[in-house]
């Protein structure tokens, strides 16, 4: 099922790891914010058009624009460079600060994934900023991936503690972006449709790099434009279903419980008529970065098959399933024949029980180590978190191929399921050299996941 030398090159190890990294690269530039937001976004004499909508703003009208997000600068200079003067006031909230300054913006780093007091204090300016608007006037909000640490803006009586405590302790049950986000969005005055409320009767429209698996408005940043269709019983409900109810502190239990019994007013839902001048538009996502990995793997020369972007669950679990779709590709030329690249996107999980330093991409190859040794062919998985942060570590994923194990062994390192149950993947990878490190990308399209393989590897035999 794998092509001859007389076809080429070979596809083997080193062939297939480099072609790896040629993806991988492709994705992220597909991904990038400032092009993006420069493709959304123009201006004529007469006014500004943004996400497919016109706005005028007369003479009385105000432009404002709001990034949040770890692409908060990138796409903040995008605005600053196609908007210019037209900007009346800008600010941007980011979880580093840029290489090039911004000019016309006010930039404020926060933390992340856990929020700090520089992120409440940026949320509360961005929220006097909104109030301050009126009905000539127009938001423009630049929201990508991580904006609902660096905005949090707990809602009276819950303090930024009790949510960093809630958002740790969600985090480390294995709960899902939306499990996360629909805690968050009744903890929050700006999430869940808050930032739009606080703005009317302003015109607003929303420019969303998407983070989120199946690009579900509400989820992403913890939906500060759009209406949110979950409950405070949500909620509690998925405290409860995680097991943390009764750990979580008083406080957010106290109020999620005085929502569910409507002492406490709910999040704006679908059909309120504020959100009659409010336009979201997604303008990138991990669909795009995938169909960009699929194209660079063509032209290398590889048959790229696209297996899902809504890839979730136990990253090594997630492992041992697209492995062994990739072992049917090699054994059986079916869904698709050596050379292949099979491609996911998504994000999975992990249910953290150890005391070790890695993130879900890491694990996930460090999950695919056991099956690629007994591949007949030159394999390679590699999966990034494609904003350059994987976990609780400095890398952004990992690679791992056919010859994992064997490398692993000479070098004394403790056995891959040892290295699961502490969570310690990255103390696995990086003596390796099989760490993927980028620093912070700029951009955060949740993860990207790809499996490879090559020609026959010589002296194996097909089990």
């Amino acid at each position: 099922m794998s092509t001859s030398a007389a076809d080429g090159p070979r596809w083997d190890r080193r062939r297939l790891r480099q072609a790896a990294k040629d993806i991988l690269a492709a994705g992220l530039h597909a991904a990038d914010p400032a092009r993006l937001v420069a493709r959304h976004l123009r201006v004529d004499d007469n006014a500004i058009h943004v996400g497919g909508s016109s706005y005028r703003l007369g003479r009385r009208g105000r432009l404002v624009v709001v990034s949040a997000g770890k692409a908060a600068s990138a796409m903040g200079r995008a605005a600053e460079e196609v908007l210019g003067e037209r900007m009346a006031e800008a600010i941007a909230v980011d979880s580093s600060a840029p290489a090039r300054p911004l000019t016309r913006t006010r930039l404020r780093v926060a933390r992340h994934p856990l929020p700090d007091e520089r992120g409440q204090t940026a949320a509360s300016e961005i929220e006097t900023l909104a109030r301050g608007l009126g009905a000539d006037d127009l938001l423009l909000v630049l929201i990508s991936g991580g904006a609902s640490a660096l905005l949090p803006s707990p809602v009276r009586g819950i303090s930024l503690e009790d949510k960093a405590a809630v958002t740790s302790q969600l985090q480390r049950s294995g709960a899902n972006i939306g499990e996360l986000n629909t805690v968050r969005k009744h903890l929050s005055r700006l999430k869940g449709g808050g930032l739009a409320r606080t703005a009317a009767p302003a015109r607003v429209v929303c420019l969303v790099l998407s983070d989120v698996v199946g690009d579900d408005l509400s989820t992403i940043a913890s939906g500060p434009t759009v209406p949110d269709p979950t409950t405070y019983e949500d909620a509690l409900g998925v405290l409860r279903s995680r097991g943390i109810l009764a750990a979580v502190p008083k406080r957010v239990r106290r109020h999620l419980e005085a929502g569910a019994a409507g002492d406490v007013p709910e999040t704006p839902k679908p059909g309120d008529v504020l959100f009659r001048r409010v336009v979201t538009r997604v303008i990138g996502s991990n669909r795009w970065t995938i169909e960009a990995a699929a194209q660079e793997a063509r032209r290398l020369g590889l048959t790229p098959l696209v297996l899902t972007s809504y890839l979730e669950g136990e990253a090594r679990e997630a492992a041992r399933v697209l492995t062994s779709i990739l072992r049917e590709c090699v054994e059986s030329g079916t869904p698709a024949a050596a050379p292949v690249c099979l491609l996911a996107g998504g994000e999975t999980t992990v249910t953290v029980r150890g005391e070790g330093a890695g993130g879900r991409n890491q694990e996930l190859a460090v999950a695919a180590a056991e099956p690629l040794a007994q591949f007949p062919n030159f394999a390679v998985v590699a999966s990034m978190a494609t904003d350059g942060v994987d976990g609780a570590s400095h890398a952004a994923g990992g690679m791992v191929d056919h010859d994992t194990l064997r490398r692993a062994k000479a070098a004394g390192l403790p056995a891959v399921g040892e290295i699961l149950a502490a969570n310690d993947s990255t103390n696995f990878l990086g003596p390796l050299g099989d760490l993927i490190v980028t620093g912070p990308t700029g951009t955060n399209v949740v993860d990207l996941t790809l499996l490879l393989a090559g020609d026959a590897r010589p002296g194996r035999r097909r089990d």
